[in-house]
């Protein structure tokens, strides 16, 4: 009978093993259907927007365009022919005075419906403009080219002409301010907790907080750069030092965390060894405990700031999500980041701005990815084992 019992209890805790195990495969399997569509639609609809539609035009160099760019084309391609580029030509005409006066064949960027007609893909472009556009291409003065504009412009109320050169820049320059305000000082901060610091019920209070600083929402920390960075210092609203100096807030307790973490791992044999050849705390830590923990404080590091380059909530707070056309050239310029760039383009109406928002995902993903492989190598490259 007790050899029954045991055999049933021994087949139920089979059956789980069983349960359980099937119940990871398909948690899996779903994570990664989820994982693979995701980066299927990003990938399916990010790619189209490196292509851009370009018509051949003759193009009127002269005193008429100069005054009314509508002019440089004939009245039959003007709403086929981005507006956009058309302001362009009295600016290029006035850079380039021997050309006024000519006239020439040439490539110009199509509008953003002409663009999504020729991807097959919804557009408000009439049918009389359909049709031009399928005679243009019988006569092969349509074309697909590559669409430099997304890698060389900034925003534009025009998606045609719309490029993440601005926020890409933008994001560069906040991550800077980032990481040269939150490095030193956290990694600073983790030294003298872990080394140098009493423990006493001062520390734990400041060791509680900072693990409880790690955990609130990101949000709160654009508030507080709001408070601090701006109404009370003063810093240009919509900078990159405004944006940087947040994120480096919400930095440092990750910073301070993984540092100390580091620290930890270091023998404290190494540091007896050090002591026992005459050596001071500060030399002990400065020769010997920081040299061994750089590879574990680096990688926590990047992880941080690639953490700081995906936010988008704080950075809204400091007012960077204002329309920004043209390259920011330094820190008090206004600016904004990528993760803001794509929040832009996904609530704009135009269809067009769809391909370019899941074209801009795919950059940052890439440079994410980046970073975080960069510090996973840097781990490997350099882990020491005890």
């Amino acid at each position: 009978m007790n050899n029954q019992a045991s055999q049933q209890r021994l087949n139920r805790r089979y059956r789980f093993e069983k349960l359980f195990k099937a119940s990871a495969i398909a948690a899996l399997t779903l994570a990664a259907s989820f994982l693979i569509f995701f980066f299927y639609t990003m990938i399916s609809q990010g790619f189209s927007a490196l292509s851009q539609t370009e018509i051949l035009v003759e193009v009127h160099y002269n005193e008429a365009s100069q005054k009314s760019y509508k002019k440089a084309v004939d009245k039959s391609y003007r709403k086929i022919v981005s507006r956009g580029w058309l302001r362009t030509l009295p600016l290029y005409m006035e850079d380039h005075p021997e050309i006024v006066g000519t006239s020439k064949m040439q490539w110009v960027t199509a509008t953003g419906d002409v663009d999504q007609y020729m991807k097959g893909k919804p557009n408000r472009l009439k049918s009389k403009y359909k049709k031009q556009i399928d005679q243009l291409q019988s006569e092969g003065k349509v074309k697909l080219a590559f669409n430099v504009n997304f890698f060389t412009n900034g925003d534009s109320k025009m998606p045609e002409l719309a490029g993440i050169k601005s926020a890409l820049v933008g994001s560069i320059l906040v991550l800077l301010v980032t990481m040269f305000v939150a490095l030193p000082i956290g990694v600073m901060t983790a030294v003298y907790l872990e080394e140098f610091a009493p423990d006493n019920r001062i520390t734990q209070v400041i060791e509680v907080n900072i693990n409880n600083l790690a955990a609130i929402p990101s949000i709160l920390f654009g508030l507080l750069g709001l408070a601090i960075f701006i109404n009370f210092f003063g810093v240009p609203r919509s900078s990159a030092i405004a944006g940087g100096l947040t994120l480096a807030l919400m930095t440092l307790p990750i910073v301070i965390i993984t540092t100390r973490a580091a620290l930890r791992a270091v023998p404290h044999t190494i540091r007896e060894a050090a002591y026992g050849l005459g050596a001071s705390r500060w030399q002990t830590v400065w020769h010997h405990v920081l040299p061994l923990a750089f590879p574990g404080i680096l990688t926590g590091s990047i992880i941080g700031l690639a953490q700081a380059m995906g936010e988008t909530a704080p950075l809204l707070i400091v007012g960077m999500m204002a329309y920004i056309p043209d390259t920011p050239t330094g820190f008090t310029e206004a600016a904004t980041v990528l993760p803001a760039q794509i929040f832009t383009w996904a609530g704009e109406s135009i269809r067009a701005y769809e391909e370019r928002t899941a074209a801009a995902i795919l950059v940052l993903l890439s440079i994410l990815l980046s970073m975080n492989s960069f510090a996973v190598w840097l781990r490997k490259r350099f882990e020491v084992r005890w």
